[in-house]
């Protein structure tokens, strides 16, 4: 996985008021969760901003990250937990982070990519990736940058499932009924196979 460093300021005041004016100055508001509980049982929060800038580098790519983030010169290791977007601008308004540490294993999102020709595409048909990502656990430094899916046997009209799939070093937390991808019946697949049929007679 790999890695990108933040930095971030504390942020003592965490009213709409002082929120709106961060925003304003080009800061993202931002909380990290850690492993501390208050008396609730709830994971502590530090309130902190960081440049949009800074943040822009983490939302607006297809990589996952292992992310170094320092507060006010304290540094913390941490993933990406939830992102809030603007919905008319489509910038990012509010990110969440959870720390993370290296003997503890972590639930995270990795990318998935096919790997090779189908023969379901080769007969004519469209290979279709039904999801972006496929939820692991692992410890953090076991979770690779993709997941590859070999689809080199898929036939047209047939389908992998989650449940089909493994990893080694990952458990796939991702439920085993989930289509990863699929090989659909294309227009020309389906006149190719009527043409192969009618000769067939």
């Amino acid at each position: 996985m790999k890695q990108i460093a933040i930095s971030g300021t504390v942020r003592t005041d965490v009213g709409k008021k002082a929120t709106k004016e961060l925003r304003k100055n080009g800061m993202v508001p931002c909380v990290l969760y850690g492993e501390q509980k208050d008396e609730k049982g709830a994971p502590v929060a530090t309130h902190f901003a960081v440049s949009e800038k800074e943040i822009n580098k983490l939302v607006y790519t297809p990589h996952i990250y292992l992310i170094d983030v320092t507060i006010d010169g304290v540094d913390h290791k941490a993933v990406l937990k939830e992102l809030q977007f603007h919905p008319v601008k489509d910038n990012v308004l509010h990110v969440d982070f959870y720390e993370v540490h290296a003997e503890k294993p972590i639930v995270m999102g990795v990318p998935v990519v096919a790997r090779g020709l189908a023969e379901g595409v080769r007969a004519g048909g469209r290979l279709m990736m039904m999801v972006r990502k496929l939820q692991v656990r692992a410890l953090y430094s076991a979770i690779p940058e993709k997941l590859e899916v070999d689809v080199t046997k898929l036939q047209l009209g047939k389908s992998i499932k989650a449940g089909e799939l493994s990893f080694e070093g990952l458990e796939l937390v991702t439920p085993k009924e989930v289509i990863v991808c699929t090989v659909k019946m294309t227009r020309a697949a389906m006149g190719a196979a009527a043409a192969a049929a009618k000769e067939g007679k």
